[in-house]
């Protein structure tokens, strides 16, 4: 059964003081879809999730999400659009519980003293206890998020981006500064969201990019633009993407 088109960009440039990041970009992404992006340092990567979520705004070519152009909205137009994003370090309310940070985040009003004063109904309360046991955070809902292990602050900001039930995510390094166990774990937490939702991950750990990728498709950049795209083994085992990112015969192998 083909899938629809949620996300096409189309010869995408952006240049930062003479330095082009994004060079004539072409990506498309399906509904339902988990794609990882790769590529060494200064290939783009950041500043593609820039270009999607509104931060930066290209020089040249389009940026539609279904058929909203997004190269003519704010950030904030884009989050409330359904579009969501991770950043690599987790950035979450240290001083509030587990619980509270989800509850923060469920769509409606955006102030602190507005989310957390406001009643919830049954419906949220069970959204907040199904949210919390998917990222396997159930156990410690009532725990200071400052009082988490890194891994586990990084899988509450996914939880609190699922509140806001977005219909794309954009995730940065999962599994930077994570133990072995909590890269798998994070692994097994974004395939139980493959299908459900539409996610895009930028990753530098090949260990964990070939356990999220398997059967799915991996585009790898290169001076802002794509460099090749396939299955994880053909992304690997090409000559170019050997030279440019992963270094040595011996890596791919």
């Amino acid at each position: 059964m083909s899938r629809k088109l949620l996300l096409s960009v189309e010869d995408v440039s952006k240049t930062y003081d003479g330095f082009r990041a994004i060079n004539q970009l072409n990506f498309y992404l399906d509904e339902g879809e988990l794609r990882t992006v790769i590529g060494p340092n200064g290939a783009g990567k950041s500043t593609f999730f820039d270009l999607l979520s509104g931060r930066a705004k290209p020089d040249t070519g389009k940026v539609e999400f279904g058929d909203i152009d997004l190269t003519k909205l704010d950030e904030c137009t884009i989050n409330q659009l359904g579009i969501g994003r991770k950043f690599q370090a987790p950035s979450v309310y240290v001083q509030l519980t587990v619980w509270d940070n989800i509850r923060l985040s469920l769509k409606g009003p955006r102030s602190v003293w507005s989310s957390l004063s406001r009643r919830l109904s049954s419906t949220q309360s069970d959204r907040i206890d199904e949210i919390l046991h998917l990222i396997r955070l159930d156990g410690k809902a009532r725990l200071l998020a400052g009082q988490l292990a890194h891994g586990e602050k990084q899988w509450l900001e996914i939880g609190m981006l699922l509140a806001q039930e977005p219909k794309l995510l954009l995730v940065d390094e999962p599994a930077a500064g994570m133990t072995d166990e909590e890269t798998y774990r994070t692994g097994e937490l974004l395939l139980s969201l493959a299908g459900k939702h539409t996610i895009v991950v930028i990753e530098h750990d090949m260990t964990f990019v070939r356990q999220i990728s398997q059967g799915r498709k991996v585009t790898v950049l290169h001076q802002g633009h794509v460099l090749c795209e396939g299955p994880v083994d053909q992304v690997q085992s090409d000559e170019r993407v050997i030279e440019v990112y992963l270094g040595r015969k011996s890596k791919a192998a």
